[in-house]
């Protein structure tokens, strides 16, 4: 496997990160992280290993995170983070598939909305707004949220926030103009982003679609730790059947 990477820049100037794991497939899978999450997170990389043997993969930081520059707009402008990548995506390839988790599936949902080059779309625990997230801190999975990220899970974290004010997009309001296949994936035990969310954009949404709701689940890129055996296979599946 050989690993290109190192720097794409956006149109307002900032350097994105990026890994591109290349096995000399015809089709890749681009992954957006959530919030806090870069492309060094070991979750995320497991999800890379799952995919490798039929897909390339490309992964990248938002700016805000990793080493990507700038600060985190919290949905306002990243977008033009994950354009960039697309661009370059394809470059090489002829199909592309999405996989974007939390924010990361928000801030994907606005792109996919305009542009139709993504062939399938796996969103994760995404919310119908970003005004609307619900952190529900009685429901927080110590062993997960606190436990997991004071150990092994502490690698590839961080953030670096920048003005929550900036007017943002809702997902809600632009999933009805997404032509490629959605599949939506949450758990019913997420904390921060009620299944709700993905109830709402799985009804709004007039494409192909399909939603997974794991028992049990936690949120976002936690679901490929605690209920892997459900939600791997749902990706792979998913992907199979419409990339």
């Amino acid at each position: 496997m050989i690993k290109h990477g190192k720097f794409l820049k956006t149109q307002d100037n900032h350097k994105i990160a990026y890994a591109h794991y290349d096995e000399g497939h015809k089709k890749a899978v681009i992954i957006a992280p959530g919030f806090f999450n870069s492309k060094d997170a070991i979750l995320l990389k497991k999800l890379k290993d799952h995919l490798i043997d039929t897909y390339d993969v490309v992964m990248f930081d938002f700016r805000g995170h990793g080493e990507s520059s700038g600060l985190f707009t919290w949905t306002a402008k990243e977008s033009l983070d994950l354009e960039r990548v697309i661009d370059y995506a394809k470059t090489r390839y002829s199909k592309i598939g999405l996989i974007g988790f939390s924010f990361g599936a928000a801030i994907s949902i606005q792109v996919v909305a305009k542009d139709k080059s993504i062939a399938s779309f796996i969103s994760i625990s995404a919310p119908q707004d970003p005004a609307k997230v619900d952190y529900h801190f009685l429901d927080l999975d110590i062993e997960n949220d606190i436990i997991y990220n004071l150990r092994e899970g502490r690698i590839g974290k961080g953030v670096r926030p920048g003005p929550f004010w900036h007017a943002k997009k809702k997902p809600i309001d632009l999933v009805d103009k997404i032509m490629c296949p959605i599949l939506y994936i949450h758990g019913d035990n997420d904390w921060v982003i009620r299944h709700a969310h993905s109830q709402k954009l799985y009804e709004k949404t007039k494409s192909k679609k399909k939603i997974a709701i794991i028992k049990d689940g936690p949120h976002a890129e936690y679901l490929l730790r605690k209920n892997t055996g459900e939600t791997i296979p749902l990706i792979q599946e998913w992907f199979k059947e419409t990339l």
